[in-house]
């Protein structure tokens, strides 16, 4: 099964279109746990059994395993994923952006070493940056386009006077994963959910890309304007799929024991949000 079919699929199944992002920060750990790096496996772990049928995908976020030297427990929790909740994808948060030898090691590493279904890629050095993961049948990639940090502005909203319309950068990016570049029909885009008007014209470009959007919870981003922007149906069909990232309001909905408790309570009130901007 392809990643757009795994996505499809957890859709129907969990009735969501919510993924949590796993960004384990030991020092915002429950007591216990707080401070110690040895249990993000063990935090991480127990997100996922308390949410695995609440979502619509994981995404953990690299950064947060390697910083602590914890990519063995990433290996683990990926491992652990595909054994409690094997419906549901694991979309690898990377951002990588090189070409040649060096973009097939991190395509390797992202699909052969942690088993991922998807990652995360900046496009800026071109198709040839991206091309190496697109060879890996079935595996998905997401392409940064708009993203939800004010500095996007710098490049993403400038004008490419050089392109046919004169597109912004994000739009050309939209509409190169929707056409041209979306060579094994698994490419994605990234857009945050805090700037839903741009989701609606990324949408206008690529209508049926999956769309990948964090900024949802504690980052401010509205879940029912990003539905609305975002998501297509015909005759209670998704076409045009969406993957709403929350992270930090779900992993730190508590700092007791019972944290873990907390977080399903957050990510089932944030999937209801999401389904119920679905509409009937």
């Amino acid at each position: 099964m392809n990643f757009i079919d795994m996505l499809a699929r957890a859709e129907r199944q969990n009735q969501s279109l919510l993924c949590v992002g796993l960004d384990p920060e030991p020092a915002r750990f429950p007591a216990g746990m707080a401070g110690d790096a040895g249990r993000i496996f063990d935090f991480c772990a127990a997100i996922v059994d308390a949410t695995a049928d609440l979502v619509i995908a994981f995404k953990p976020q690299i950064a947060y395993f390697a910083a602590h030297r914890a990519e063995p427990q990433l290996e683990r929790l990926i491992a652990h994923i595909r054994s409690a909740a094997p419906q549901v994808p694991v979309i690898l948060d990377a951002k990588r952006g090189d070409i040649g030898a060096t973009a097939e090691q991190y395509a390797l590493e992202a699909f052969e070493r942690y088993g991922a279904d998807a990652v995360t890629l900046s496009p800026f050095m071109g198709f040839d940056s991206v091309q190496p993961y697109l060879k890996r049948e079935g595996k998905g990639a997401f392409l940064l386009c708009r993203t939800s940090n004010a500095g996007g502005d710098d490049l993403q909203n400038q004008r490419l006077a050089a392109v046919p319309g004169q597109p912004l950068l994000y739009e050309h990016i939209a509409s190169l994963a929707q056409g041209a570049w979306n060579t094994n029909g698994q490419l994605g885009l990234v857009v945050g959910a805090t700037y839903p008007g741009e989701i609606a014209r990324v949408r206008e470009r690529a209508p049926t890309v999956p769309l990948l959007i964090p900024g949802v919870g504690a980052q401010g981003g509205d879940p029912v304007a990003t539905v609305r922007a975002g998501w297509r149906a015909e005759a209670g069909r998704t076409l045009a799929p969406i993957v709403v990232n929350a992270s930090r309001s779900i992993l730190y909905a508590s700092s007791s024991e019972h944290f873990a408790t907390a977080a399903r309570a957050e990510a089932r009130k944030t999937r209801d949000q999401l389904q119920a901007a679905r509409g009937p």
